[in-house]
């Protein structure tokens, strides 16, 4: 069935992908991987795109599976695997089935049993390959071979792999995509506060390794290493955590870490060396993880094309030394870990290790690089790229969600103290030293008021009093507002008409959002003041901010002269868009740059006060071409900062920040409350998507660890910091999303 044929094929009203695979509680990594993955699947597309489980059974074992396993194989029966195609046929809802291959988990030589299910499915599949060895023998090759000319699209885990599929086995390049090896989404953290937890002297320099014990694993050369540096450093503790593989004990028993045990003796290495023998989850994995200081990679088989532990280390932010698998060679480059010249070599463990021990700048910025280059690796993110690759072959349904994270402001709490919100963070810490603003405690204010309004949180509530008092400490006598508070870089009367406008909007939002009397009344007391002085801004985007906040001030005491002075500055924007606007360039400027979408989002307001068609008139032209030049392929693209975009000039694409894609679905919203236009929500939908992975590097940008969101969107990573301006700016268009749902709900 070619690709053209497959995507053709009708949608089911529930659509479902069937992983076929091990899964737990079967203790390997192919289980742990289908079952993180189907999991990833669930949480993102489900219930419009269901994940489930065919399960492949040892005869002698009874699993007790869960609810995702709807059918199941005997591995080692062929007519089982022929069964269960024809079973697959017959089910409309089965849409496309995704093999978890690894050689060993199927019957047969070189597990050519699943060939019984490819030669008669009629479904279009996709095969994973966990494992691709160059230089294979005939046998193998064949096997191989047949499964790519049965499937639709190969995904494998390295870029290396598709050059060994290609040259080694004949595989077009065009049929094959990389997708890493999904992780957790783990914070950004030093070791103390889990060796704290895991009851680890923290005064210990942790060296770790995970996996199920087998020989082969080269731990013994790890071990061999350590003298030399104990002496140097006799803080050091190795920590072996993992059983047995499951298969190994039944046939050798114990006999690998007996061996591995008597060497640690004899080497007087018992106070150094610790076994952690026992099975783990996926929690406490990286728990120890992000308790260790370096992560030891001690695998010899050089062919390895991809390793979960190794992947592991890596989004967790963990200096790595590895053997030269082919996998460390590719996941370490560009110094996001050493690999070691050759296995089998303890000397080499040694050198490497030193090298980190005693240059702790080396593994700070080892650790960084590792964990920028994990994001691309969480599981949400893998799964939005497997729906591309799927998508591909069949239409399974959009990329694009209105599946949205839970709403949590943990960060917004984290960067606030009793003074107000801090502005900038190192990572998720928050840094002091960088001072507060009031643009930004602006933007926190109308996040904390809209949260109250929608949920009456006690959290949201006392929040937005700390805000508010900003607010009041930074007004001056004469109405103005000082921006830079704490900051010993900023000017002591640093005005911005930019934070006035944002501080007037926030003002009038909260006049009209507010449900506490106290709260409205000290709100009047500030908008007031700063009202008298409206006339003394020029800036664009000041004037657009204040005709918000007068909109919203509006609503709540229905006082006319806010009509007039809505009028006045929407004239004045209309003038501006007059004189710099043509057929090719429907705009305001000679450029576009920051928050752009927040002057036609203006005049949707204006237009609804006064019913003036010229304001709206202004206001779609505008919308619609700042839409044509930040979309593209129904992907949003905010214009980047590194240069903007002049009219006469090439835009730039990068960095593209939180606050240009917020202000884009604050404008489509706006819009769609206003006209009723049904493409505008679609719209706000897209954009907000640019947060969740839907933009060039299909990565989010919202962390659902932390509850805070990252500060750009690079050319090839993430800014992983998550500062106040992006955090806020993620939550308030969150929070309108959830607000215009709550209204549709109560029509």
């Amino acid at each position: 069935m070619t690709v053209e044929e497959v995507a053709e094929e009708s949608v089911s009203k529930d659509p479902k992908i069937c992983f076929l695979g091990n899964y737990p509680p079967k203790e390997c990594g192919i289980a742990t991987f289908t079952r993180d993955l189907v999991t990833s699947m669930n949480r993102a597309f489900n219930p419009k795109l269901r994940s489930r489980v065919i399960a492949l059974n040892d005869p002698d074992a009874h699993y007790s599976y869960d609810n995702k396993v709807i059918f199941e194989i005997n591995r080692y029966t062929p007519e089982h695997y022929t069964n269960m195609a024809k079973t697959v046929n017959e089910n409309p809802d089965l849409r496309i089935v995704c093999i978890q291959h690894e050689f060993g988990i199927f019957g047969g030589k070189y597990g050519e049993h699943v060939l019984y299910f490819l030669e008669e499915v009629k479904k279009p599949v996709a095969v994973t390959f966990h494992s691709v060895l160059p230089n294979p023998n005939p046998e193998r090759k064949w096997v191989v071979k047949r499964i790519a000319e049965k499937a639709s699209a190969i995904i494998v885990m390295a870029e290396a792999a598709v050059e060994i599929l290609n040259r080694d086995y004949g595989i077009e390049r065009s049929k094959i995509y990389v997708i890493h090896h999904g992780t957790p989404n783990a914070p950004f953290i030093s070791s103390e506060q889990y060796k704290k937890k895991l009851n680890i002297d923290t005064n210990k320099t942790v060296i770790l390794t995970f996996g199920l014990l087998s020989k082969g694993k080269g731990i013994e050369y790890m071990i061999k290493s350590l003298p030399p540096l104990v002496k140097k450093y006799p803080n050091i503790l190795y920590i072996i955590l993992g059983e047995t593989h499951p298969e190994v004990r039944r046939r050798e028993g114990e006999i690998y870490r007996n061996e591995l045990t008597q060497l640690i003796n004899d080497l007087g290495l018992e106070n150094h060396v610790k076994f952690h023998n026992k099975y783990v989850t996926l929690k406490n994995l990286v728990e120890y993880i992000l308790a260790c200081d370096i992560y030891a990679f001690t695998n010899l088989e050089i062919a390895q094309i991809t390793s979960g532990t190794l992947a592991y280390a890596t989004a967790c932010g963990r200096p790595i030394v590895s053997t030269p698998v082919v996998y460390a060679k590719e996941l370490l480059a560009q110094d996001r870990g050493i690999v070691i010249k050759e296995t089998k070599n303890h000397e080499e463990f040694t050198k490497a290790l030193n090298r980190l021990l005693e240059d702790p700048i080396m593994r700070q910025n080892m650790a960084e690089a590792a964990y920028a280059f994990g994001r691309q690796m969480i599981w949400a993110n893998v799964a939005r790229r497997h729906l591309n690759v799927f998508n591909r072959i069949v239409k399974l349904r959009e990329e694009t969600t209105k599946k949205y994270p839970s709403i949590k402001l943990e960060h917004l709490k984290r960067l606030t103290d009793s003074y107000g919100c801090i502005q900038f963070a190192k990572s998720s810490i928050p840094d002091k030293s960088t001072g507060y603003t009031v643009d930004d405690n602006s933007r926190a204010l109308m996040t904390t008021i809209l949260h109250n309004n929608l949920f009456n949180s006690r959290i949201s509530h006392n929040l937005s009093k700390i805000y508010l008092k900003f607010l009041e400490q930074a007004q001056t006598k004469e109405g103005n507002f000082i921006n830079n508070f704490k900051n010993k870089d900023a000017k002591k009367d640093d005005f911005s008409q930019d934070a006035f406008g944002r501080a007037m909007f926030a003002l009038g939002f909260t006049l009209n959002k507010a449900k506490n009397k106290k709260i409205i009344d000290r709100t009047k007391k500030i908008f007031k003041k700063g009202y008298k002085i409206i006339n003394e801004m020029h800036s664009l985007r000041s004037k657009a901010f204040i005709i918000m906040g007068l909109y919203h001030a509006y609503k709540k005491v229905k006082d006319s002269k806010y009509v007039n002075k809505i009028k006045q500055l929407s004239n004045e924007l209309v003038n501006q868009y007059e004189e710099h606007s043509s057929d090719e360039w429907q705009w305001f400027e000679q450029n576009l740059t920051y928050d752009n979408a927040r002057l036609p989002e203006a005049l949707f307001m204006a237009y609804e006060i006064t019913k003036k068609d010229i304001y709206r008139d202004v206001a779609e032209k505008t919308l619609h071409f700042l839409s044509d030049m930040t979309f593209q392929e129904d992907e949003l693209h905010p214009i980047g900062q590194n240069g903007w975009f002049n009219r006469s000039g090439k835009r730039a694409f990068f960095d593209q920040q939180p606050i240009d894609a917020a202000a884009m679905v604050h404008v489509y919203l706006t819009a769609y409350r206003i006209t009723k236009d049904n493409h505008y929500y679609e719209k706000a939908v897209l954009a907000f998507n640019w947060f969740l992975g839907k933009n060039h590097l299909k990565q989010m940008l919202y962390n659902e660890g932390t509850g805070g969101c990252f500060d750009g969107l690079g050319k090839h990573a993430l800014n992983l910091n998550q500062g106040a301006e992006s955090t806020i700016s993620y939550l308030l268009a969150r929070l309108m999303l959830e607000e215009i749902k709550k209204e549709s709900q109560d029509i």
